[in-house]
């Protein structure tokens, strides 16, 4: 007896367990909470669709989001640089946006008063050079993309005068006149570049008008530095060729002939780093520092080159492209002469990366000046 009942005793002990185990089988699971996704917002200084600046940084913003599930982007467009902008950053780091980007140099200042009173934003400056602990700075090497875009221009001219049409004065731009005239005149030693300033990032009218004086002082190349394809319109009407900026500015053209006549554009390719900037925020890794990428890091290039340029001509830009790519020559090699005549690079030494920052004159080649009050 004393048997049979510790064997009921054990079977009824297995049938507690077994039905236990079969409650907590039968549970409903716990859901995963989602992951919180990361808030980032871009901020432009012109329309999201100007086929030129502003359209290459919204190529990137797309890039971000088609490549990183875990972002969530917005972006605000044609913000007026100064004071301003300001708002706008603001605003943004109320609405609970992890990292903000500012795509013009004109928001500098407003960007750094944001980012003292929002320091768990980070915040990102194309073209600056103010930064704090959640301020960093980017841009890109474009004088490489400038120098080898004269190489063609030197090449093509009849006239041997290319017209530039320049939004300011600032060292960004006066880079860019720069390398494109030290690569001009590589191969072109009496050819000139012509300046004019339109005093503004994105304005069509005013740049259509700038090449057309350009053009009836005899240049037959026209550059734009401008975020508009307007200047290469009125170049192409003219029966001359261009060169465009920002973007592969051919592609946007209405017609085979009108694509044929630009020669080349210089490029962005923002969207690569844009997201690495976003997974160094999600991953914990971001600090604040200065990037300047070249060719060889791909955020800068020139675009494929018009079936109107010679094959001997694509093979020499090809030859100097990849002296740029293998680390031998910048288009800030000495020896660099100014307007005056004075050697500011000697021959055997490099521009310093400073030096460049700071860019407040022009090569021999140039016909324009720097306004005294900058803009």
């Amino acid at each position: 007896m004393k048997f049979l009942r510790i064997s009921l005793i054990a079977l009824l002990a297995i049938a507690f367990v077994v039905g236990s185990t079969g409650c907590k089988t039968a549970a409903t699971p716990t859901p995963t909470p989602a992951a919180k996704k990361l808030k980032v917002a871009f901020v432009y200084v012109g329309p999201h669709n100007d086929g030129g600046y502003s359209q290459a940084h919204e190529d990137g913003r797309l890039y971000l989001q088609q490549n990183d599930p875990n972002v969530e982007t917005t972006y605000s467009e044609s913000i007026p640089e100064g004071s301003q902008s300001e708002k706008t950053f603001r605003d943004y780091a109320s609405a609970g946006y992890n990292l903000v980007f500012g795509t013009s140099f004109g928001f500098m200042d407003a960007m750094v008063n944001a980012a003292k009173d929002n320091p768990t934003v980070k915040f990102m400056h194309a073209s600056g050079y103010k930064r704090s602990d959640n301020l960093g700075t980017y841009f890109g090497r474009m004088e490489q993309p400038d120098y080898l875009s004269g190489l063609i221009a030197g090449k093509m001219t009849k006239t041997s005068k290319i017209g530039f049409v320049l939004p300011f004065s600032i060292p960004e731009c006066i880079r860019e006149v720069d390398s494109f005239t030290v690569g001009l005149r590589e191969v072109n030693p009496n050819a000139t570049v012509t300046i004019v300033y339109t005093n503004s990032w994105f304005d069509p009218a005013k740049e259509g008008d700038s090449a057309k004086s350009l053009l009836n002082k005899g240049c037959d190349v026209i550059v734009s530095g401008v975020d508009s394809p307007a200047p290469l319109d009125e170049a192409f009407k003219a029966g001359k060729y261009g060169i465009g900026y920002d973007m592969d500015m051919a592609a946007g053209m209405k017609t085979p002939e009108e694509a044929k006549s630009v020669l080349t554009s210089r490029i962005w390719h923002w969207g690569p780093y844009y997201l690495k900037v976003a997974k160094s925020v999600e991953d914990g890794t971001w600090t604040s520092g200065d990037y300047w990428g070249g060719m060889v890091d791909g955020i800068v290039d020139i675009a494929p080159i018009s079936s109107a340029v010679p094959q001997d001509v694509i093979d020499y830009v090809n030859t100097r492209k990849q002296l740029i790519l293998d680390g031998k020559y910048t288009p800030f090699d000495g020896p660099m002469i100014n307007q005056k005549g004075v050697t500011v690079v000697p021959a055997g030494t490099t521009m310093s990366d400073a030096d460049q920052l700071n860019l407040q004159w022009f090569v021999q080649g140039v016909i324009g000046q720097i306004p005294k009050s900058g803009s």
